[in-house]
């Protein structure tokens, strides 16, 4: 513990412990309450600080508790009894001031991602053809059953099908509390070993998918003129989906000018659908793209799990014959059985634990 509650640490929670004292105040003006745009981010803010302030202030409670009955302890003419009493209620108070400085510590190391209740998560089809896209479906599942089991919602914005049931792209937004710190870790890239459906001498293969998780954003969040930005193609789209898919313009693509970014978009037969979809998607890649920069300068030596969408890295492996999956980067193997069914809270809980370690060192 000694080695995090550093001067600069502690100044940190003090600050927001200020502003979220301070934004209290300011909500409770007749200004802020004319303002409805003001009035809902500070609300927001306010939110995201009780998280942290609460215990903080619990912490503080208890520290000067345990200053109080150490002093008593310490006392050399002080009232035996009452010594004793102290003395017992020391260990006690300790661990509850100790438990709550753990959370906090894992509360401003995890930083923004705990507030982010929103993500857009894409999963594509890698090496392996139709077998590739078998494994982003199965992908798929697994992220829906484990969503399932967390109480998250899932919306699939868009895919692309492929023969024998696969997919070779899918994109859905999944919502909860702190999903980001469930969705983070699944960025990169994931190999499968198995024999195919479509293997006719029962070998073994090896293909891939690609995963990124970018948080979702509003529209509002990030600095994009949708008029000079973004250039919009709309045509038909093309693929099954019934006469008014194919005969009606529907399909909509979105070129974002000053990064390149493109987001084509068909899934529904409506194009003002598939436009709110699109600008869903590129919303959140545009804030990823100019977060990944900023991040960068800030620090070019400091890597974090969480948020890297790195999809060239191979995170791991799940391998069907021997009813094996495993994360490379805790470097520990799972049920596969547990796995494909959603169960992925042991695995999120050791990622997490070693996640804490990279961002204590770096802290």
């Amino acid at each position: 513990m000694s080695t995090i509650l550093t001067p600069a640490f502690l100044k940190k929670l003090d600050d927001m412990a200020k502003r979220y004292d301070e934004i209290g105040e300011l909500l409770g003006t007749p200004e802020v309450a004319a303002d409805s745009d003001r009035l809902v981010k500070l609300s927001m803010e306010h939110a995201n600080l009780k998280r942290m302030v609460v215990p903080y202030v619990k912490y503080r409670k208890l520290n000067e508790q345990i200053e109080e009955h150490q002093s008593i302890v310490d006392d050399a003419d002080g009232d035996k009894e009452l010594q004793e009493l102290a003395e017992m209620e020391l260990p006690d108070l300790t661990e509850q001031r100790d438990t709550i400085m753990d959370d906090l510590i894992d509360g401003l190391l995890i930083g923004d991602d705990a507030n982010v209740n929103a993500v857009i998560v894409e999963v594509r089809a890698g090496t392996g053809g139709d077998e590739a896209a078998i494994f982003a479906a199965d992908l798929l599942e697994i992220y829906q059953r484990y969503a399932a089991s967390q109480g998250f919602k899932v919306e699939v914005l868009d895919e692309s099908a492929s023969t024998q049931g696969g997919l070779k792209e899918v994109v859905f937004a999944v919502r909860g509390p702190a999903v980001l710190t469930h969705f983070g870790y699944e960025a990169g890239g994931h190999r499968v070993q198995r024999v195919p459906v479509t293997e006719t001498q029962g070998r073994v293969h090896t293909s891939a998918a690609t995963v990124a998780v970018l948080p979702e954003v509003e529209e509002a969040d990030v600095d994009i003129d949708w008029e000079k930005d973004v250039i919009e193609h709309v045509s038909r789209s093309s693929g099954p989906g019934g006469q008014n898919v194919n005969k009606v313009a529907s399909a909509i693509k979105l070129d974002h000018i000053p990064t390149g970014i493109t987001v084509s978009m068909q899934d529904e037969k409506s194009q003002h659908k598939n436009r709110a979809k699109g600008r869903r998607i590129l919303a959140s890649r545009v804030k990823d793209y100019y977060d990944t920069i900023e991040r960068n300068k800030r620090d070019s030596a400091r890597k974090t799990m969480i948020g890297s969408g790195d999809r060239s890295q191979r995170i791991r492996t799940y391998n069907f014959p021997q009813n094996r999956c495993t994360d490379h980067r805790v470097g520990k193997n799972y049920s596969l059985e547990k796995i494909s069914a959603g169960d992925l809270e042991q695995m999120i809980a050791d990622l997490r634990s070693l996640d804490r370690q990279q961002r204590l060192a770096n802290a």
